[in-house]
């Protein structure tokens, strides 16, 4: 087979058509392959700016909420100047003196005296419903005035499905002035509202001074809205006394109004 020649008279035609052809881009305005960029446009090593990570998106917005400070625990508000509770008027004025008299004192610190009180409630049903501990604690904290803390298990007890470690209960310690308005409250407002309240029990004491009460409705406190609780549930008040006996520790309770039942 023959090969064919290449044509000689085509091949200066080609060469000057590719060298016209740049100049041809460049008048309609294209850049030619690794020329000058177009006009108006950056070049294309260039890449512009790109937005500041945390700016005005959602993320940036969660991200400064994570990284916002904590938010400082709100401090009990404090008692007027020379405010004094009028339980505690009544046991400096009236029932240290007696007690001082009645047991043959011979100074003023062996008198006995209130040392805390202790309100705590058991919510069994909370192992199965979450709720009901988070209204009882609500309920504690506004009975008493101070915010309550829940309690744990001890022990795991199969029968009951306790495990150790959950949430089972709340309670509240209560010392100083905020524990003489709750037992003032307790004894002049909350008792009478009892339903066939015939007296607390004389006989409910430790034997080192300690006494205990139970209440079996939370309704009887005023503070509380009987619309809007969750269940009828009771609660424990251990009231601490620095007495030795328990006959120190039942006349300093009658004297501060306790109703004992005769």
């Amino acid at each position: 087979m023959s090969k064919e020649k290449p044509n000689l008279e085509e091949t200066p035609r080609s060469e000057a058509a590719a060298a016209a052809a740049p100049e041809a881009k460049a008048s309609k305005g294209e850049a030619p392959k690794g020329g000058a960029p177009r006009e108006g446009k950056p070049p294309r090593d260039e890449k512009a700016p790109r937005a500041e990570k945390g700016g005005g998106g959602q993320k940036g917005q969660k991200r400064e909420k994570q990284t916002d400070a904590p938010a400082e625990k709100a401090k009990p508000v404090p008692d007027p100047p020379g405010y004094e509770p009028r339980l505690k008027k009544l046991y400096r004025d009236t029932a240290a003196k007696e007690l001082k008299e009645e047991f043959a004192y011979k100074s003023v610190m062996q008198v006995p005296r209130l040392s805390k009180v202790v309100v705590s409630m058991g919510i069994g049903e909370a192992i199965a419903n979450k709720k009901l501990l988070d209204s009882s604690t609500a309920e504690l904290t506004q009975i008493t005035g101070r915010k309550a803390v829940r309690t744990k298990a001890k022990k795991s007890i199969a029968t009951f499905k306790v495990r150790k470690g959950m949430d089972i209960g709340a309670m509240v310690t209560l010392r100083g002035n905020t524990m003489f308005e709750f037992l003032d409250r307790l004894i002049n407002v909350a008792m009478p509202r009892i339903k066939d309240f015939r007296g607390a029990n004389p006989n409910a004491f430790d034997g080192h001074g300690n006494y205990s009460l139970g209440v079996t409705e939370q309704i009887i406190f005023p503070e509380i809205d009987y619309d809007k609780i969750e269940r009828v549930s009771g609660m424990n008040i251990a009231v601490v006394t620095t007495a030795k006996t328990d006959q120190e520790a039942r006349s300093l309770l009658a004297r501060l109004g306790m109703p004992f039942r005769k």
